[in-house]
């Protein structure tokens, strides 16, 4: 797997974490309070936002070949 390859699996699997840790907060009833939930919610479009990012720069990476 390619340097590349591996940071997409790694920024995709940061989503995957920030989401369910996100969600079982909320669903527990711990007190994050509207910030915490906020905070999860960005790292969660943050995490997004670059995943996709790297998929974009792969797929013009390949064209380019």
């Amino acid at each position: 797997m390619s340097f590349l390859g591996f940071a997409i699996l790694l920024a995709a699997v940061a989503t995957v974490y920030s989401l369910v840790s996100g969600i079982s907060a909320m669903a527990a009833g711990r007190e994050t309070g509207e910030r915490g939930e906020e905070k999860w919610m960005w790292r969660r479009v943050l995490f997004q936002a670059v995943t996709l990012a790297l998929v974009v720069v792969a797929y013009l990476l390949q064209q380019a070949e």
